[in-house]
C-alpha cells in the first residue's frame, strides 16, 4: 500500500524549504512525498542545508516506491523573487494557492494526507487577504462546520476550543453550541484517527480556579457544566472543568487521553514546554488528514542551516500512520 503525502513548504522565505530538503534526504519509508509549489524554493532550501536531492515531476499514475533522496513535485509558480528571511507581499497569494491545491488533491483522493510547514500569517494579512491560520483556511475549503486544532506529542495531547483569537474575544466566542460541537469533533477524531474508542477528555475551565464557584466568572456554571453533563449522558467520558493551573500535574495527566483548553495560550505553553520540536499539529474534523509542525517560520535563521527538522519528521510520520489507519 503506497501512500502519498502532499507537502507545503509554507512561507517560502522561512525555514520550510530547508526542512523539506532534509525530509527528502531522510525519506518516508518508501511512501511518496509530493511537494506542491515552485521547485526553485526547494532547490534553494537544499543549497542552504548543503544537501543533494532530486526533484521529480509528479506522475499520478505511478504507484511504486519513489527513489531515495527525492521529492515529487506539482509545479506552482512564485509571484516574486524569494529570499530567505525577507517577506514578500506578492508571494502571499502563492502560499494560499499551494494550500488550496494540496487540499483539493486530498479531497479528490489524489493524496492520502497533507503536511504543512509554517507560514507567516502577518504577511498574508498585510497583502490584503483576511487570514487567521491553516486550520480555519482548510475548514473553509472543505466546507466543514467544525474543526479542532490538536497538538499531539508522545506524552501529551492538547486541543483548543478557540484558536487564533485575541484574548479579549475568547469569552464571547465560547458558546454552548461551540463547546458541544468541538467536543463531538474531538471525540470523533480521537476515536477514528487515533484509535482510542472511549477517549477521556479533560476540559479546562475558562476562568482562574474554573470560576471559583461563580466568584471569578460564570462561564463554567452557565455554559460549560451543562454541556458536559449533556454529553456525559450520551456516553462521552468527560472530566472537568478542571482549573488549568493544576490540570497538568502527573496524577491528573494519567487520567486523561487528551485535554481541551479554552484558548490558545492556556494549553499550548504547557505542551510546548514538555515537547517542543516533537509535537505535531493535527486538524481534526476535516474530510482528509492534515498535520503540521509545532513551530513558526523562524525568519531570523532561515537559509542558515540552523533549523531542526524533528517536528516536520514527526508530522510526516504521524500523517502516514493516520492515513494507514484510515485506509484500513
Amino acid at each position: 500500500m503506497t501512500l502519498r503525502i502532499a507537502l507545503s513548504a509554507g512561507e517560502p522565505a522561512g525555514i520550510g524549504p530547508e526542512l523539506l530538503a532534509l525530509l527528502a534526504e531522510r525519506g518516508a519509508g518508501g511512501q511518496q512525498l509530493v511537494y506542491v509549489g515552485d521547485p526553485g524554493v526547494i532547490e534553494a532550501g537544499a543549497r542552504a542545508v548543503r544537501r543533494s536531492i532530486q526533484l521529480l515531476r509528479f506522475d499520478p499514475t505511478y504507484t511504486g516506491v519513489m527513489p531515495p533522496k527525492s521529492l515529487y513535485y506539482v509545479p506552482l509558480s512564485l509571484q516574486a523573487e524569494n529570499e530567505f528571511g525577507f517577506l514578500r507581499l506578492a508571494n502571499a497569494p502563492y502560499v494560499l494557492n499551494v494550500l488550496s491545491r494540496a487540499a483539493a488533491g486530498c479531497i479528490s483522493g489524489e493524496f492520502d494526507a497533507m503536511v504543512t510547514a509554517p507560514l507567516q500569517k502577518s504577511v498574508i494579512n498585510e497583502a490584503g487577504i483576511a487570514f487567521s491560520g491553516h486550520t480555519e483556511f482548510l475548514q473553509q475549503i472543505a466546507g466543514i462546520q467544525s474543526v479542532v486544532m490538536l497538538l499531539a506529542a508522545p506524552q501529551l495531547r492538547v486541543a483548543l476550543a478557540t484558536t487564533h483569537l485575541p484574548l479579549r474575544a475568547v469569552a464571547d466566542a465560547l458558546s454552548a453550541e461551540r463547546l458541544r460541537r468541538v467536543l463531538l469533533t474531538l471525540e470523533a477524531g480521537m476515536r477514528d484517527q487515533f484509535g482510542i474508542q472511549r477517549p477521556r477528555i479533560a476540559v479546562l475551565g475558562l476562568n482562574p480556579h474554573a470560576g471559583e464557584g461563580g466568584h471569578l466568572g460564570r462561564e463554567e456554571i452557565e455554559i460549560m457544566i451543562p454541556v458536559l453533563e449533556e454529553l456525559r449522558a450520551s456516553g462521552m467520558e468527560l472530566l472537568g472543568p478542571w482549573p488549568a493551573d493544576t490540570a497538568f500535574v502527573a496524577d491528573r495527566r494519567a487520567q486523561a487521553d487528551v485535554y481541551l483548553a479554552m484558548y490558545h495560550d492556556q494549553g499550548l505553553p504547557v505542551l510546548k514546554t514538555q515537547a517542543f520540536g516533537e509535537a505535531v499539529n493535527v486538524t481534526l474534523g476535516l474530510p482528509f488528514i492534515r498535520t503540521s509542525v509545532d513551530h513558526g517560520t523562524a525568519l531570523d535563521i532561515a537559509g542558515k542551516a540552523l533549523a531542526r527538522p524533528e517536528s516536520l519528521f514527526a508530522a510526516v510520520d504521524l500523517a502516514l500512520k493516520l492515513a494507514e489507519n484510515r485506509k484500513r
